[in-house]
């Protein structure tokens, strides 16, 4: 019996092989011999059958499909929504925010102005006032996550605030755009406030001046932007 066959590559220490792809492919001549390729037979699998049809006038037989197609379906693929079992609680409001309380703001284009918090409203976010006669701060909606609540506190007990001051209330009115219009085509106007608004502001802003003008330099200090200087901390601060 002859020797058994021997790979000519090795393995080195290491793991290493002693010839690369490319050397073992020159040297078995793998570029000499021809590829030969054997065409795949595709089975064609019959997706009709014909049946016969009793009578004399119905053309005697039918040509049927073999896997009926649904009747309905759908024209788009559309994504369908997962199923969602979280419950939406109520947003729960920080022990150091009661009405009246006097909260810095921390972003919008009014942000580091000082406003006074009147209630929270059903969607979780707290309605401020400036008021505006003093600090230029109408009344507006601001999560709670981006305030600071301060220890200075007005006793607004007897502000009465209108009934429609609700979330509705401060949503704004959605405009049509053409539909050959761009972003950038026509400037925005600026919309004015309504007598209704401008009436609700007046109302409530009267009587929280009320309570601003019973504490001393509470009109001044309301009046003073916030902002940190050089070695101030947030963290380290108390309000």
């Amino acid at each position: 019996m002859g020797k058994p066959h021997q790979s000519r590559n090795k393995v080195l220490p290491g793991g290493a092989m002693l010839y690369s792809r490319s050397q073992m492919y020159r040297k078995r001549a793998l570029y000499k011999r021809k590829k030969v390729g054997t065409k795949k037979v595709v089975q064609e699998i019959a997706k009709t059958i014909v049946k016969p049809v009793k009578g004399d006038k119905n053309g005697n037989q039918r040509v049927l499909p073999v896997q009926r197609e649904p009747r309905y379906y759908p024209t788009e693929d559309t994504r369908r929504p997962l199923v969602n079992r979280k419950k939406q609680r109520p947003t729960k409001l920080r022990s150091s925010i009661t009405p009246g309380t006097v909260l810095i703001l921390l972003a919008g284009n009014h942000r580091g102005k000082r406003v006074v918090f009147l209630k929270q409203l059903a969607s979780g976010l707290l309605l401020v006032t400036g008021p505006y006669k003093i600090n230029g701060v109408p009344l507006r909606r601001v999560d709670q996550a981006y305030v600071i609540a301060t220890k200075t506190k007005l006793d607004i007990s007897g502000v009465k605030l209108p009934e429609r001051l609700n979330d509705a209330y401060f949503k704004k009115p959605q405009v049509k755009r053409r539909k050959n219009q761009e972003m950038f085509e026509e400037e925005e106007k600026k919309t004015e406030a309504s007598p209704e608004k401008k009436e609700d502001q007046a109302a409530v802003d009267s009587q929280v001046i009320a309570a601003v003008a019973k504490v001393d330099q509470m009109k001044p200090y309301l009046r003073a932007p916030f902002s940190l200087r050089k070695k101030q901390y947030p963290h380290a601060m108390a309000f």
